[in-house]
């Protein structure tokens, strides 16, 4: 199998991109993006690490737990996890995010690239507040382009068809995995 090793390469592959899905980049929030980010219980966060490495990180909550706070910016508090701080330590160095938007039975995604930052003052904690507990920090992503990506994997994955759900039991808990993977 040949390795490709210039852009050219997969410009003689492919068909040129149809001038819509070009242009569909947009660089500020509007109507559309803005309804489906307040329904969506779901992201996939990317970061970059200190080698240069993707790392994706999973975030959930509540439909609405991000929130739109202008046409560039959107928040999420960050809720309790297992401390390792991977997505906030590399936000720290690196600011640079990529976020993928999933609704369950949704198959188009928006996907946002943009820049973040932790904050801990008062406002934003207190606008991410559950029963007078303030969040230890906020997420904040000032976006710099958007883009409603059609729903072609997802068809194709069947992700959010109910027959084609998993048993987990072929899988043990995540505590033996990691407890199997991890030298005592």
């Amino acid at each position: 199998m040949s390795k490709l090793s210039e852009p050219q390469q997969l410009d003689a592959l492919y068909k040129e991109a149809h001038p819509l899905a070009l242009k569909k980049e947009i660089d500020a929030l509007e109507q559309h993006s803005i309804t489906f980010i307040e329904h969506c219980p779901f992201i996939i966060m990317s970061t970059s690490d200190e080698n240069g490495f993707a790392d994706v990180s999973p975030r959930g909550g509540d439909a609405g737990f991000i929130k739109v706070l202008d046409s560039n910016t959107i928040a999420f508090s960050d809720l309790p996890g297992n401390n390792r701080l991977d997505s906030l330590r590399n936000i720290v160095e690196r600011p640079e995010v990529g976020l993928l938007f999933m609704i369950p039975g949704i198959g188009e995604v928006v996907r946002i690239k943009g820049t973040a930052s932790l904050h801990t003052d008062k406002d934003s904690l207190e606008l991410f507040s559950e029963d007078n507990k303030p969040p230890k920090l906020v997420v904040k992503i000032q976006v710099r382009k958007l883009l409603f990506h059609c729903p072609k994997a997802i068809a194709v994955a069947k992700l959010w068809s109910e027959e084609n759900k998993v048993e987990r039991s072929f899988l043990p808990s995540l505590l033996t995995i990691i407890q199997d993977q991890v030298p005592e």
